[in-house]
């Protein structure tokens, strides 16, 4: 009789932007899809040790949908719920693809199922966050286009943008389906650009213009669905103190306590590295599993914990 194999553990990669535009590129399909090699190499190699969940970030993307509207009057314009969903398609498309093909490098694309889903995410209309918007999306306008607009617009270091609402997420409402896949060992791809925002109404929901912190919806679904580590990875090699200075030091450990004052105190920006630490704590609090946050150059070793930021519940 054969003994019973424990499952493997379950791992969430939350993907930041840069790991399909880099700084300084135009954002071309080509500059995207070579990009993503570096990542997806990595996974393909952890997807033989854990069952694996990617989430993603979408800004630049939306954002180029946004400005093509602008550039075609003629089109009707798309709300923006509709454009989180076409950059999920599109980027889930880049995702598993590229993906696929490190699989096949490594030999082992027959054993491994890959899935890219739609995901709505649901918030609370109540939230604070609708009735002050903040969040700028979408492409700089001129000055004197502004009284023209339809929407709010706050000026920003780079220029007027609209800005929407950047409410908090409640609840996945996938998380169902996402568990049975990771139960099957299907490497999923979901909650794009922090998932499409919705509101219930009735026995279903409604889209709203808003956007919601990838990594605050990656947090949450990371508790919803049993994820044992937590990775978050980006284009610095972990969280500092006093980022940007001469004295800046890399915190290769923090409890939550630790996190929590730093994140109190005014260390880690807004945005940038305060949702990232923010979700980081949700998680380890609520499950008092690892949460890390890394380089997108070293996934295997934020995972591992050799590297990067390791955020745990005690010191």
């Amino acid at each position: 009789m054969n003994p019973v194999t424990a499952p493997k553990p379950v791992l969430l990669v939350a993907l930041g932007g840069n790991a399909l535009i880099r700084k300084g590129q135009k954002g071309t399909i080509q500059e995207q899809f070579e990009n993503l090699r570096v990542p997806m190499r990595q996974i393909a190699r952890l997807t033989e040790s854990f069952r694996i969940v990617i989430t993603h970030g979408n800004g630049p993307q939306v954002g180029n949908l946004m400005l093509q509207q602008e550039c075609c009057p003629e089109v009707p314009r798309l709300p923006l719920e509709i454009l989180v969903a076409q950059t999920q398609g599109q980027i889930g498309y880049m995702i598993e693809s590229t993906l696929d093909s490190e699989l096949m490098a490594l030999g082992i694309v027959t054993q491994k199922c890959l899935v890219s889903l739609i995901s709505y995410v649901v918030v609370d209309p109540k939230d604070p966050a609708f009735a002050d918007p903040s969040k700028p999306v979408g492409p700089v306008y001129p000055e004197e286009a502004v009284p023209t607009l339809p929407f709010p617009v706050k000026k920003t270091p780079k220029g007027y943008r609209r800005v929407v609402a950047s409410p908090k997420p409640v609840t996945i409402v996938e998380q169902r389906e996402i568990r049975r896949l990771i139960a099957m060992d299907f490497v999923v791809i979901c909650c794009g650009g922090g998932g499409i925002p919705v509101v219930r109404e009735g026995r279903g929901f409604c889209g709203v213009d808003a956007v919601i912190d990838k990594d605050l919806a990656s947090a949450k679904l990371a508790r919803q669905v049993g994820i044992d580590i937590f990775c978050i990875v980006t284009d610095v090699p972990g969280v500092f103190l006093d980022y940007g200075s001469p004295e800046q030091r890399l915190l290769s450990r923090l409890c939550v306590r630790e996190a929590e004052t730093y994140l109190a105190q005014g260390h880690f920006p807004e945005g940038s590295m305060g949702p990232k630490v923010e979700a980081a704590i949700e998680f380890v609090r609520a499950t008092g599993k690892r949460a890390a946050i890394g380089s997108i150059d070293d996934i295997t070793g934020t995972v591992a914990g050799t590297s990067g930021t390791q955020i745990t519940l005690e010191s």
